[in-house]
């Protein structure tokens, strides 16, 4: 190895700093959140909890209280991952934020990942038939491309 090719290597620049993990309550993502903890644990990385908080153009139209709704799905889910983790203390230590953003699934978890500066993503696998058609947020995040992607069933 040449002095020129060992001055490349970047201390503490190995394995993610930040992993990011799609959350919305359902089984899948709570798996994905799981894993993603384990992760983060064995790398030392922030495991940052993401919910996006959906907002459709059917309910903002049609007058629904779409934002309440959705805000406390946020709200339940931070109080069960505070729960989990309060759980672990001393078992585990895990450093994780819980973050909301509002908007699609897709483009709120980019949104985060960017922001986050995600060195990974972790999405539970999709739980709807149509997505088999359409495509999930999962297949739309592998394909885009951008980070390492794992989907957990």
């Amino acid at each position: 190895m040449t002095e020129q090719q060992s001055s490349r290597f970047e201390r503490g620049t190995d394995g993610p700093k930040v992993i990011v993990a799609g959350v919305d309550g359902s089984d899948s993502s709570l798996r994905a959140a799981a894993y993603a903890s384990g992760l983060a644990r064995r790398q030392g990385a922030l495991l940052a909890l993401v919910y996006v908080q959906q907002v459709t153009a059917a309910g903002v139209a049609l007058g629904a209280p779409v934002a309440d709704a959705t805000e406390a799905v946020a709200e339940d889910l931070a109080a069960r991952i505070r729960e989990a983790m309060e759980r672990i203390r001393g078992l585990y230590d895990i450093r994780w934020e819980f973050h909301t953003f509002r908007g699609d699934p897709y483009n709120g978890l980019v949104k985060a990942a960017d922001d986050l500066r995600a060195d990974a993503v972790v999405v539970g696998a999709s739980e709807k038939a149509g997505h088999r058609f359409v495509g999930s947020v999962a297949v739309r995040l592998v394909k885009s491309g951008r980070w390492p992607v794992t989907v957990v069933p």
